[in-house]
C-alpha cells in the first residue's frame, strides 16, 4: 500500500485536514461539566500554537507583541520538535509529553498493519478517532481532574483520545480569521466562574501555509507573522481587561521551515515500486518503506544503500541514532516501517509527475536548523525575563501540568524539571 499525498497537501501541512463536505463551524458543548470547588481556584493556562512559527521568526520579523511579551517572561533560545519535524506529529507531542514514536502519530499519514488501516490527517473518521492516538492529552487530564477545558482546533481535540474530549471544543475548518478565535477564547473566560475553562489550547495555520507556499524569507511569511502578532497582542489585552487572576500564557510552535530544492529533486528508487514487495510513505523529507517479506529487509537495505547519492542516507530503521527517538526500540505502535530514506536539506523526494511546496519542514532538527520551533510564556507563574537553553518540546507538558497542579496520570517522555527553573514556586 503506497501512500501518494494529495497535491494541495504538499503546500500546506494542516489544510488538508479542512473537509470538502459542508463545513459546520458550530462549537460542540459536553453537557454537565463543571469546575470541582478547588478547579475554581487554580490557575489558568492559554496554551497557543502557531505552526509553522520558526524559532527565529519573532526577531526576523519584528514580532513586537510576542518580543516584549516573551522578553518579560520566559524566552527560549528554540525549541526542538519530534522527529518526523511535522505538524500532526508534533502537535500531540506537546499535548501528550510523548515522542511520535511513543503515541502514535508517527507521521501525517501512516498505515497501521496489526489493525490493516491507514491513517491520513485530512479524514475526519481518523482524525476524530481517539483509538489512533496514544497518551492522555492536556485538556483530558484537567477534565478528569475537576478542571473545564476547551480547544480552538488543536490537532486531536475534537476525539475521544485519553477517555475525555473539552468541554467546549471546535472540529478542525480554516473559516475563523485570527481575531475570531481570540473573541472565542474571550467569551469562554466570560463563562460563569463553574463553566469557565482554566486550561484552553488554541491554533493558528496562518505562519505554516505563507511559508509552504511561498518560503520562510516572503513577504507573505511577513505578513503572516505580523497578523498573528497582532492576534496575541488583542488576546493578552482583551484577558487583562477580563480582571481574572492568574492568567498564563504559552506560545509554542510545531516546527520551523526550509526552502527547499525543489527543481532538483532525488529519485524514489525504482525497486521499491514493486508493489508485491514493498509499501512506500513519501513525505518527500522522509520516505519510510515497508517490506512486506521482512527475510528481505538486510537485502534490500543494502541494494539501497549501494545505489544512494552523496544527497541522500539510508537507514535500517533500528540503526537511526537514538536522538531521533525514532528506531525500531521506540516503535511502540509499529507503523514507522524498516528502512528509512533520508534526504540532506533542502533537498527532497519527488515521484514522477509529482510538486513540492516552496517551504518545507520534516528534517532532523539536530542537523537542519531551521526545522527548530519557537517556546515563549508568561504570566504571574512565570519568572521575569528569563531566556533557556533548547529543549525537547515533550516538556511542555509536564510543566502545563505542575502549573494546573495536575497529577500525572501516565509514564510521558517529557521531565518537569527541565523547566521548572521556570516557575517562580
Amino acid at each position: 500500500m503506497k501512500l501518494r499525498i494529495p497535491f494541495l497537501l504538499l503546500f500546506i501541512s494542516i489544510i488538508g485536514f479542512a473537509q470538502s463536505i459542508t463545513i459546520d463551524t458550530a462549537q460542540i458543548i459536553t453537557p454537565n461539566r463543571f469546575n470541582s470547588q478547588e478547579g475554581k481556584s487554580k490557575p489558568y493556562v492559554i496554551m497557543i500554537s502557531t505552526d509553522g512559527f520558526r524559532y527565529d521568526y519573532a526577531e526576523k520579523y519584528n514580532a513586537q507583541n510576542l518580543l516584549k511579551l516573551s522578553n518579560s517572561g520566559i524566552r527560549a533560545k528554540a525549541m526542538i520538535p519530534g522527529y518526523p519535524s511535522i505538524t500532526f506529529p508534533n502537535h500531540w507531542s506537546l499535548i501528550t509529553g510523548l515522542y511520535p514514536s511513543h503515541h502514535g502519530l508517527v507521521d501525517n499519514f501512516f498505515y497501521d498493519y496489526k489493525i490493516g488501516k491507514g491513517y491520513a490527517m485530512n479524514k475526519k473518521e481518523n482524525a476524530e478517532d481517539g483509538s489512533w492516538y496514544g497518551g492522555t492529552p492536556l485538556w483530558t487530564l484537567a477534565e478528569k481532574q475537576g478542571i473545564v477545558s476547551a480547544s480552538l482546533q488543536w490537532v486531536g481535540s475534537a476525539s475521544d483520545a485519553g477517555g475525555k474530549r473539552p468541554t467546549y471544543y471546535y472540529p478542525y475548518h480554516e473559516k475563523f480569521k485570527p481575531e475570531e478565535k481570540v473573541n472565542k477564547v474571550i467569551n469562554w473566560l466570560k463563562l460563569p466562574e463553574d463553566q469557565r475553562p482554566h486550561f484552553i489550547a488554541m491554533y493558528f495555520p496562518e505562519v505554516d501555509g505563507a511559508g509552504h507556499h511561498f518560503g520562510p524569507d516572503s513577504e507573505e511569511t511577513k505578513n503572516a507573522v505580523q497578523i498573528i502578532d497582532k492576534a496575541i497582542g488583542n488576546l493578552v489585552k482583551k484577558v487583562n481587561d477580563l480582571g481574572l487572576k492568574n492568567v498564563n500564557f504559552v506560545f509554542v510552535s510545531d516546527h520551523g521551515m526550509i526552502k527547499v530544492d525543489g527543481g532538483n529533486p532525488l529519485e524514489i528508487p525504482a525497486v521499491l515500486f514493486n508493489k508485491d514487495r514493498f509499501d512506500f510513505y513519501n513525505s518527500q523529507t522522509l520516505v519510510r518503506v515497508h517490506v512486506k517479506n521482512s527475510d528481505e529487509v538486510k537485502s534490500v537495505f543494502k541494494e539501497l544503500k549501494a545505489n544512494k547519492t552523496a544527497d541522500n542516507k539510508v537507514y535500517l530503521d533500528k540503526k537511526l541514532p537514538k536522538y531521533l527517538h525514532f528506531a525500531t526500540r521506540d516503535d511502540r505502535y509499529s507503523r514507522i516501517g524498516e528502512i528509512l530514506l533520508i534526504p540532506k536539506a533542502p533537498k527532497v523526494f519527488l515521484e514522477k509527475n509529482q510538486t513540492t511546496s516552496v517551504g518545507k519542514h520534516g528534517y532532523d532538527p539536530k542537523l537542519v536548523p531551521e526545522m527548530k520551533a519557537t517556546f515563549y510564556a508568561w504570566g504571574p507563574e512565570f519568572k521575569n525575563n528569563v531566556v533557556v537553553d533548547e529543549f525537547s518540546n515533550v516538556n511542555v507538558y509536564p510543566l502545563v501540568a505542575k502549573i494546573l497542579d495536575l497529577k500525572l496520570e501516565n509514564e510521558i517522555d517529557g521531565k518537569l524539571k527541565v523547566l521548572k527553573q521556570t516557575l517562580k514556586k
